[in-house]
């Protein structure tokens, strides 16, 4: 195990419920490979006690950034001091800096994350009819990346249709000339199928989507990190669908996630 000592960087992950996180093994083999004095630890922290941890880290002064997961990435853009234009345009945050005079600098990076895992193990998302199941922080990120990476049509399906019609019309103005939808009903109707939902990180959830409509020539994705096979990619795979897990969208970004807080 490293040496933690007086000089060490405290770096966070901020997320209710916690146990799922990966980011702490990942952050630290790569802080541990670039050769830093930093350790990033999980922060249990749920929405009732979220800004008022964040106004109590601006005091540390070994403090270098930390990261937002669910359900934070929405309420996140609120508590900065300063958000990137992308982060503003999404309407959450999932990486912080920590700069000297105690601001906090947010970044939005999960849409990054997504499309370049995407790439790396799946189809070119340019000319893909696209089903999102979601229409929270990581969801939007995911939906106004895959806008920049040229698919053709967005279908947003949200328990609360009034939050897939509001981040519909958030890429409707970014993105004009993209085909939108949200009937959630659609599911065989498209090449990429994702989940930016927490529905199967727990034993007994109900599925994001009608898991009966998908189809063998479909791609499936994941944001869900654990359990690593969700009932979602369990039933795809069972369909003889390709798969993308949970963890390749979080290893793809985890590099810009350090850069933004500074620990490179």
């Amino acid at each position: 195990m490293r040496t933690i000592t007086g000089r060490t960087r405290i770096f966070g992950v901020l997320a209710d419920p916690i146990h799922h996180v990966k980011t702490p093994q990942v952050m630290n083999a790569l802080l541990e490979r670039h050769g830093v004095d930093g350790v990033l630890v999980p922060f249990h922290v749920g929405p009732d006690g979220l800004a008022r941890l964040v106004d109590g880290l601006r005091a540390m002064r070994n403090f270098g950034g930390f990261i937002a997961t669910v359900p934070h990435k929405p309420a996140m853009l609120a508590l900065c001091d300063e958000a990137t234009p992308e982060a503003q345009l999404i309407g959450a945050v999932n990486c912080v800096r920590w700069e000297a005079d105690g601001r906090m600098v947010g970044a939005m990076l999960d849409g990054i994350g997504f499309v370049t895992a995407l790439r790396s193990s799946g189809p070119e998302p340019n000319g893909l009819r696209a089903y999102l199941a979601g229409a929270g922080g990581a969801a939007s990120a995911i939906a106004f990346a895959l806008a920049e990476a040229g698919i053709r049509h967005l279908t947003i399906a949200n328990r609360t249709r009034d939050k897939a019609e509001a981040l519909a019309a958030r890429l409707r103005r970014a993105h004009p000339g993209l085909s939108l939808g949200t009937d959630a009903d659609s599911v065989a109707e498209h090449d990429l199928i994702v989940n930016a939902t927490s529905l199967g990180m727990r034993p007994g959830d109900p599925p994001p989507l009608d898991l009966s409509r998908i189809e063998s020539r479909q791609f499936v994705a994941e944001a869900i990190m654990d359990p690593e096979e969700t009932p979602l990619l369990a039933a795809a795979a069972a369909r003889g669908c390709r798969i993308q897990r949970g963890l390749p969208m979080l290893e793809a970004q985890i590099e810009l996630m350090a850069r933004h807080m500074g620990a490179l």
